[in-house]
C-alpha cells in the first residue's frame, strides 16, 4: 500500500501573522526582520515585496535599495510561536503522525486517515480551510507517496495552492524541474552539478551513481534517490527537546562588556525560564559568539550537577565570555547562550545549602509573576540597561536579530 504524505507550509508566515494582527498591511509590500536603517536580514517578505526580488536571508540594506517603499517591521517571535503552536495543533487533529519542520511547516502521514474525509483532496481542503478560519493564514500543501516529492509539490503550489502527485509518478513530476528545486541542493552543490552538465532533476536522475559518489560521497546516493523520486524516510514525531538556546545579533558590533553581559543575562533568564517550564535541568552551558569578520565560535562548560537557575546559567556564560574576550580582541556582532544534556530533576537537595533553595524558590516566584504580567515586569539591575536599547513588549525585549530569536 502506497503511503500518503503531506507537506504543509504556511505562506510568508511572519508577514502573514503581522497582517492578521494589522489588516491594513494586507496587499502591501511588507518585510519582517528589522528596520531598514539597522543591520540584519529579511526573515519574511510578502509576495508583493517578492515581486521586487526580495527574499528571506537578503540583507536589509539590499531589500531597502530594491524596494524602498516597503513597510519594514521588527517582528516578534512570541507572536509567531503562538501562531505556530495553533497551526501544529490543527494538523495533529487530522493525523497523529506529524513531523514539524521548523515553525511554519510540517510533514503529515495521512495514510489511512484520508477515508475519514472522503478523499485525500477533501482532507487537504479541510486542513486549508481550518488554517484560514482559525488563524487567518494561508497554507500550501503538497501530497505524494514520500516526503521529498511532497515537499517539492508544496513549494511549487505556493501561494495558497495544492498539488497531488500520484503514487508512481514522482520521478516524472520531478524530471523537468531545475535542480535547485530538489531539497538538499544548495548553491555550492548546484554549481558542481551544473559544472557536470546537470541542469534539471531528470538529468540528475540519469547521472551514473559512481560519478555522484565521487563528487559528493554518501550524499551523492541521497541526491540520486531523491532525483528518482525515491525516499523511504518516515514521518517522525518530535522527540524530547535536547537543547534550549537564545541568541541575538547587535545593531552595531561591540566590545562593551557591560552591554554584552546585560544581553547575556537577559538571554540566560529566557533559557532558564524555559528549562523550568519544561521541568528540566541542564548539565552543559554553551556560549556562542560571532565576530565582526563573521567568524563564529562556541565555548562549552559542563556543570557538576544539573541546574535550572538563572544565576547558575548566567555565571557560567559570563566565565566563558570573559575568557573569549581575553583571547580575541575583535568586535562582537552576535551573542547567544544555550543549554544541553537535559535531564529530569532527580537531584538530592542539599539541606545545608539554603541559599540555593532560596534562589530556586525566587526564580519560580518570578516565573509566575512574569507569566501573568509579562517577562520584563521584573528585571535585574543588569538587564534594565537594555530598556533604552531594545523595544519592550509583553513578551519581553524585541531583540535586533535576523533570526528573530526570543
Amino acid at each position: 500500500m502506497a503511503r500518503t504524505i503531506m507537506h504543509i507550509d504556511l505562506d510568508a508566515f511572519f508577514v502573514s501573522v503581522e497582517q492578521v494582527l494589522n489588516p491594513e498591511l494586507k496587499g502591501k509590500m511588507v518585510v519582517v526582520g528589522g528596520k531598514p536603517d539597522r543591520r540584519g536580514v529579511v526573515a519574511s517578505a510578502s509576495y508583493e515585496a517578492r515581486a521586487f526580488g526580495l527574499h528571506a536571508g537578503m540583507p536589509l540594506s539590499t531589500a531597502t535599495r530594491l524596494c524602498p517603499q516597503a513597510i519594514f517591521i521588527e517582528g516578534n517571535f512570541s507572536r509567531y510561536s503562538e501562531a505556530s503552536e495553533k497551526f501544529m495543533a490543527i494538523l495533529a487533529d487530522f493525523s497523529p503522525f506529524l513531523e514539524p519542520m521548523g515553525i511554519d511547516e510540517a510533514y503529515l502521514d495521512a495514510t489511512g486517515f484520508e477515508s475519514l474525509y472522503g478523499s485525500i483532496l477533501q482532507m487537504a481542503k479541510a486542513i486549508k480551510q481550518r488554517v484560514k478560519d482559525e488563524l487567518g493564514l494561508r497554507a500550501s500543501i503538497g501530497i505524494a507517496s514520500n516526503k521529498v516529492v511532497a515537499k517539492v509539490a508544496s513549494d511549487l503550489s505556493k501561494p495558497d495552492g495544492l498539488i497531488i502527485v500520484e503514487a508512481g509518478k514522482g520521478c516524472s513530476f520531478l524530471s523537468p524541474l531545475p535542480i535547485n528545486k530538489l531539497p538538499g541542493i544548495g548553491k555550492k552543490t548546484e554549481q558542481v552539478l551544473k559544472g557536470l552538465g546537470v541542469n534539471t532533476i531528470g538529468e540528475l536522475a540519469n547521472m551514473p551513481l559512481d560519478i555522484l559518489k565521487s563528487h559528493f560521497g554518501v550524499f551523492g546516493e541521497v541526491l540520486y534517490q531523491f532525483a528518482n523520486g525515491i525516499d523511504d524516510r518516515e514521518v517522525e514525531t518530535p522527540g524530547e527537546t535536547k537543547s534550549i538556546s537564545r541568541e541575538t545579533t547587535f545593531a552595531s558590533d561591540t566590545r562593551d562588556r557591560a552591554f554584552l553581559k546585560a544581553t547575556l543575562r537577559y538571554l540566560s533568564e529566557r533559557v532558564s525560564a524555559e528549562l523550568r517550564e519544561r521541568g528540566k535541568l541542564a548539565r552543559c552551558v554553551t556560549l556562542k559568539l560571532r565576530y565582526t569578520d563573521f567568524t563564529t565560535i562556541t565555548r562549552h562548560y559542563t556543570l557538576k550537577y544539573g541546574d535550572d537557575a538563572d544565576q547558575a546559567i548566567f555565571d557560567t556564560g559570563v566565565r566563558l565570555l570573559n575568557k573569549a574576550l581575553t583571547a580575541d580582541k575583535q568586535l562582537i556582532r552576535l551573542i547567544g547562550v544555550g543549554v544541553s544534556s537535559l535531564a529530569e530533576p532527580e537531584r538530592q537537595l542539599d539541606m545545608l545549602d539554603s541559599s540555593a533553595q532560596r534562589r530556586r524558590q525566587l526564580d519560580r516566584t518570578i516565573d509566575r509573576i512574569r507569566k501573568r504580567y509579562g517577562f520584563t515586569a521584573i528585571q535585574t539591575g543588569r538587564t534594565l540597561r537594555l530598556k533604552d536599547i531594545f523595544p519592550e513588549t509583553e513578551g519581553g525585549y524585541t531583540l535586533h536579530t535576523p533570526s528573530l530569536s526570543r
